[in-house]
């Protein structure tokens, strides 16, 4: 079977990794994707944008990028589009267009319930299988929709939790992998940890170099560094995430942390006024949708200070938060990649 695939982000390709060993070794990849799992029309470091003003400025890059793929899918058996839905959405449009009858798998969907559901009946129009990795999502979509459940891709790639909160005196920081984050929160973040007796752990992206982290972090003396999210974060008391996936991930994993995010400011002020919602982490938006309450704290632009963070670290009820991530687990039920593994060969069939 030869598949297109359009990966662009890092956790996207995480995903389509486990997914990979789920199909098997008869599958021919092209298109976008990590270098890791063969040979990708373009470097994804050219892809990554920071927010909406980043986006616009290499709107041809990406127009000349979507034709490229088009003329690929012409001798494919199927196209898998993951996340990215502002390179992948109109790249589906124009598929559906150029090939009427090719079939389109989406795996992990615009979240178009939360800001654009305009966009729904498009993505139904347009997408031969809608594969959803959040339980609630399918509600939003017409009785008929090609749109179904399949579990979420971090339960498959998570293979350890907290079993109780005895403490070991480890605190994690996770201040994001793009540079403005970074930048932004590690000056509040080693205000924060001066204030807390711990053994401090700071988890890095594993790709970056020396002189990148120097740049980015300034003097981390006094943290432990990581590259093992994951293992980490089991063995902390208490975490500060940078809203992300990383905010999920201690959610199945149990973990008390508080998210904290500092957007540019005209983004913050666009993004405020496109998105109705609450919260950001979407372990708060899986368990709002299901209790009506938050899971953690959530700390946004001017309310990221030091002394919320800390105040938040010393009177989060962790009993609480532990029984309800419990909870959350049991929601999301099991893994994705098998499922979407099935529908790709159920659809080839």
């Amino acid at each position: 079977m030869k598949l297109l695939v359009s990966a662009l982000e890092h956790s996207a390709n995480v995903h389509l990794r486990y997914l990979l060993k789920e199909l098997g070794e008869d599958v021919e990849l092209c298109g976008i994707f990590d270098a890791s799992l063969g040979e990708s029309i373009v470097d994804l470091r050219s892809t990554a944008i920071m927010g909406f003003v980043d986006a616009l400025k290499k709107l041809r890059f990406f127009f000349r990028l979507k034709d490229q793929m088009v003329e690929l899918a012409e001798d494919v058996d199927k196209v898998l589009l993951i996340d990215s839905s502002g390179f992948n959405l109109p790249l589906a449009k124009s598929l559906r267009k150029r090939y009427p009858h090719k079939e389109i798998l989406y795996y992990i969907l615009p979240q178009a319930w939360a800001w654009k559901k305009k966009r729904i009946p498009v993505l139904e129009k347009t997408i031969t299988k809608l594969c959803s990795i959040l339980p609630f999502e399918p509600s939003y979509y017409s009785p008929n929709a090609p749109i179904e459940y399949v579990g979420h891709p971090l339960l498959d790639e998570i293979t350890v939790t907290k079993s109780n909160l005895n403490p070991t005196g480890i605190i994690t920081f996770m201040p994001g992998s793009r540079p403005g984050e970074i930048k932004k929160l590690m000056a509040i973040f080693k205000e924060v940890r001066s204030r807390i007796e711990c053994h401090a752990m700071l988890v890095i992206p594993p790709h970056f170099n020396t002189v990148k982290i120097d740049e980015l972090y300034g003097d981390i003396s006094d943290f432990t560094v990581t590259h093992e999210a994951h293992t980490t974060l089991a063995a902390s008391d208490f975490a500060f995430i940078c809203s992300g996936t990383a905010t999920l991930e201690a959610c199945l994993i149990k973990t008390p942390f508080v998210l904290v995010y500092i957007a540019k400011k005209l983004d913050y002020i666009i993004g405020r006024a496109l998105i109705k919602l609450e919260y950001v982490g979407l372990g708060n938006l899986l368990f709002v949708h299901k209790y009506a309450r938050a899971l953690h704290p959530e700390f946004i632009q001017d309310d990221v200070t030091a002394e919320n963070l800390y105040n938040s670290y010393l009177h989060m009820n962790r009993e609480k938060f532990f029984n309800d991530a419990s909870a959350l687990h049991s929601l999301l039920g099991h893994g994705s990649a098998r499922r979407v593994s099935d529908i790709i060969k159920e659809t080839n069939a």
